[in-house]
C-alpha cells in the first residue's frame, strides 16, 4: 500500500487496490488545554463495579469509556485520550464542558448559600425566573423549577388533566417524553416499554415522518436539508401535513371522547426518535384541533430549547404556535440537574387545591447556573453559532449523502442533526419510501470506529439506525470538518468490512 499526499493539510490518503483512494486519516484540531493527570479508580476496577454495584446501563461502545474531565467541546478518558463530543450528553451540555463562567457561578453560589428548599425564598430564584420568562411568550409567565425533563413532563401531564378536568392525552408515535410513571405510556417507543401497565387514557397519533412515513418529500421540512423523495407539496401548501393531520382527526373520531381531551404533547423536533421533523404546518393545525376540543398544548423543548436549533430560542416558534405549557431541561443547566415547567398563571393555579412539592427544585446553586447559562448563550452568541455552524454541518452531510448510498436522509436544524443510515435507499416501487434500516451490527461498527478516531456521537430512532449530533453550542467549523473526515473514514471501513463479508 502506497501513500499519496492529501490536499487536506495533516492528512494522508492510503491507496487500496480494491477501493482506490480512500478517505484520509483524521487529525484532531489543536487545542490549548492539557488535562490534569487521572487519579481515579483503575479502568479494571471501574468495569468490575459497573458490573457488580451499579444498576445495569446500556453501554455506548464495545470498550466502555471512562471519562474524567472535559473542556468546552472536548472530553478526556482515563488515559488522557481526547474526544470531540458531538453528542453533548444528549443535547445537555449547551455552552461547553466546564465552561469557566459556569464553574465560577457554581463556586460563588455554593460559598454563599447551597440549599434551603422551596419552603423558603431566596434571591437567586427570582433573578432566574425573571430572566427565563423574558425568553417566553408574554402569557407564559409562571415557572415551576424541577430536576429533570421526566419530572417536568410528569408535572405538565398532571397540570393538563387538573386544569381541563379531562383525562385523555395525545402524543405522537416515535416520541420520547421520559420513562417515569405515566410517561412510560406517553412515550411511544417500544424500546422504552416493560411488560407492565403504563397509565390510562394515553393515545398516540401517527408520526408525520416525511422520510419514511406514508406521505412527504422534498418540499415538506423547515430545514436546510430535505428528503430526496418526490413530493406533491408546494412551498406554500404541504399536502403531507394535511394527510397526517387527517390521521389525528381520525383518532378524535374513533378513540377520544368528543371535546373532552386533556392535552397534546409534542417535541418540536423528535430527539430520541431520530431527529424527526414534522411537515410544515402540521403542528399548527394539530394545536388548533386540540384547543377546539378543550385540551392544552404542551411543547417539549427538553432537547430543542435554548437556541440549539439556531433560528429561534425555542423551536416551537418555528412552527408558528404558542403552547399552553412548555417543558425544558438538559441545556437549561449545561449538565447541572435542573429543569422547568413554564405556563400561564391561570393554569398554574390548578395545583392549589392539592399539595405538590419538590425538595430540590429552585435550588440556589441551580438557579445561579441557570442565570449564567442564559447570559453565556447571549454574550457568546451561541444561538447564532448554532445556526451558522449547524447549517455548515448539514450542507457537508448532504454532500456525503450524494456520495454514499448508505446515507438515506440528513435532517435537522442548527446543532440538532440526524443522519439516517439504510441498507437500501428506496423500495422497488415509485414511492421513494426507504427500506431496510442499516443493521445494528453495522451501526455498532461505525459508532465504535468513530470513537476510536476521537469522535463521540449518539444513536437514535426506533430502529437505532440514526446518527445523532447535538454537540455543545460552542463547536466550530474546524470541528465539523474533523467530524466529516471521521465519518468518511468510518463509512469506508464499513464498506471494506462488507466487501469482506464481515457485516
Amino acid at each position: 500500500m502506497k501513500h499519496v499526499r492529501s490536499k487536506f493539510k495533516g492528512f494522508h490518503k492510503p491507496f487500496n487496490k480494491c477501493y482506490g483512494t480512500i478517505n484520509p486519516f483524521p487529525v484532531l484540531p489543536p487545542i490549548d488545554f492539557t488535562p490534569p493527570p487521572y487519579k481515579g479508580p483503575s479502568y479494571e476496577k471501574a468495569q468490575s463495579m459497573q458490573a457488580q454495584n451499579v444498576f445495569p446501563q446500556r453501554q455506548m461502545y464495545e470498550e466502555p469509556l471512562l471519562l474524567y474531565t472535559g473542556k468546552m467541546q472536548w472530553l478526556f478518558d482515563h488515559n488522557g485520550k481526547r474526544y470531540l463530543d458531538m453528542f453533548g450528553g444528549i443535547a445537555t451540555v449547551s455552552v461547553g464542558h466546564c465552561h469557566p463562567r459556569i464553574t465560577n457561578a457554581i463556586a460563588r453560589q455554593a460559598a454563599n448559600l447551597n440549599h434551603v428548599s422551596a419552603v423558603y425564598e431566596h434571591p437567586k430564584l427570582y433573578e432566574y425566573v425573571e430572566k427565563l420568562v423574558s425568553k417566553m411568550p408574554e402569557d407564559l409567565n409562571t415557572v415551576y423549577l424541577v430536576n429533570s425533563g421526566s419530572e417536568a413532563n410528569q408535572l405538565a401531564l398532571q397540570l393538563a388533566r387538573l386544569y381541563t378536568g379531562n383525562q385523555d392525552v395525545v402524543s405522537i408515535q416515535n416520541c420520547y417524553h421520559g420513562v417515569a410513571g405515566s410517561l412510560h405510556g406517553l412515550t411511544a417507543l417500544s424500546a422504552t416499554r416493560y411488560n407492565q401497565p403504563v397509565g390510562h387514557s394515553l393515545h398516540h397519533t401517527m408520526c408525520p415522518d416525511v422520510f419514511k412515513g406514508i406521505w412527504g418529500g422534498k418540499n415538506c421540512r423547515d430545514s436546510p436539508s430535505q428528503t430526496l423523495r418526490a413530493c406533491k407539496c408546494s412551498k406554500n401548501n404541504c399536502w403531507a401535513a394535511d394527510k397526517y393531520y387527517d390521521q389525528l382527526e381520525q383518532l378524535f373520531t374513533y378513540s377520544l371522547p368528543r371535546a373532552q381531551v386533556a392535552g397534546f404533547f409534542a417535541e418540536s423536533i423528535q430527539g430520541v426518535g431520530g431527529v424527526v421533523q414534522f411537515p410544515k404546518g402540521y403542528l399548527k393545525k394539530a394545536y388548533e384541533l386540540i384547543k377546539s376540543n378543550g385540551g392544552l398544548c404542551v411543547a417539549d423543548e427538553v432537547q430543542t430549547g435554548f437556541g440549539r436549533t439556531g433560528e429561534h430560542f425555542w423551536n416551537f416558534q418555528s412552527h408558528g404556535v404558542t403552547p399552553d405549557i412548555v417543558t425544558m431541561a438538559k441545556g437549561i443547566g449545561n449538565g447541572f440537574p435542573m429543569a422547568a415547567v413554564v405556563t400561564t398563571s391561570e393554569i398554574a393555579k390548578s395545583l392549589n387545591p392539592g399539595f405538590h412539592f419538590n425538595t430540590f427544585g429552585g435550588n440556589p446553586v441551580a438557579c445561579a447556573v441557570g442565570i449564567e447559562v442564559l447570559e453565556v448563550i447571549e454574550d457568546e452568541k451561541m444561538q447564532q453559532n448554532s445556526l451558522e455552524v449547524g447549517t455548515y454541518f448539514i450542507e457537508k452531510l448532504c454532500g456525503m449523502r450524494r456520495e454514499w448510498s448508505v446515507i438515506g436522509d440528513v435532517r435537522g436544524k442548527g446543532l440538532m442533526i440526524g443522519v439516517e443510515l439504510v441498507d437500501k435507499k428506496h423500495d422497488e416501487s415509485d414511492t421513494g419510501i426507504p427500506t431496510s434500516p442499516l443493521s445494528s451490527r453495522a451501526i455498532s461498527r461505525i459508532k465504535n470506529d468513530c470513537s476510536k478516531m476521537g469522535l463521540l456521537i449518539g444513536i437514535g430512532g426506533a430502529r437505532s439506525n440514526v446518527l445523532r449530533f447535538m454537540p455543545p453550542m460552542c463547536v466550530t467549523k474546524d470541528d465539523v470538518d474533523f467530524t466529516i473526515a471521521v465519518l468518511r473514514r468510518a463509512l469506508q471501513n464499513y464498506y471494506e468490512a462488507k466487501f469482506r463479508n464481515n457485516l
